[in-house]
């Protein structure tokens, strides 16, 4: 009894270390590519990595971490002078929809279909708020992000979708949980 006890405690570790690893390559990934492939439309500065990053989080380590990952990239671009605020109602909410809904249903397409919603829908206007109440924008209207958050997040959801396929194709992602192999 007490070796099953010890080799499912250390299945579990090695699993958090994983998720844990990734979770932090992730961070890195997204950080070191907002100066190579961010574009300006109006006052967001759009980052598809950004949503890449966040529809295979939300499939690979679930919605908690795709969350903290969001929130993360969020913060460094922002202090190292690449993300606005902005960054933070788009993303965070684009990898909490994601996960929930990947988590709900089981499919990848729920997960893309999360972070597209979640992020250009729901972002899109709470950014509207943030600009009124942080960057002193008065002259943005409630919808004035959504179709640029559109942008940003299609690109990248899309090119996630493929590759999150490809990668259950070759067995590296398991079918059924956030378990990594």
């Amino acid at each position: 009894m007490f070796k099953e006890s010890t080799q499912l405690k250390t299945k579990s570790t090695s699993i958090a270390t994983k998720k844990l690893v990734l979770s932090a390559l992730f961070i890195a990934f997204g950080v070191a590519t907002s100066t190579l492939l961010v574009f300006p439309i109006g006052a967001s500065k759009c980052a598809p990595v950004q949503h890449f990053i966040n529809v295979c989080g939300a499939v690979i380590l679930g919605p908690g971490y795709a969350v903290i990952n969001a929130f993360l990239i969020s913060l460094i671009r922002f202090i190292i002078g690449t993300g606005s605020l902005l960054a933070f109602p788009g993303s965070m909410l684009g990898a909490a929809l994601a996960g929930i809904l990947y988590m709900i249903f089981k499919k990848d397409m729920a997960a893309f279909i999360g972070e597209v919603a979640g992020t250009s829908l729901l972002g899109g206007i709470c950014a509207y708020f943030v600009a009124r109440l942080f960057l002193d924008n008065d002259t943005a209207a409630l919808f004035t992000y959504v179709l640029p958050f559109f942008v940003s997040t299609i690109v990248g959801s899309i090119i996630a979708y493929i590759i999150i396929k490809q990668l259950r194709l070759m067995k590296v992602l398991k079918k059924d949980n956030f378990d990594i192999q």
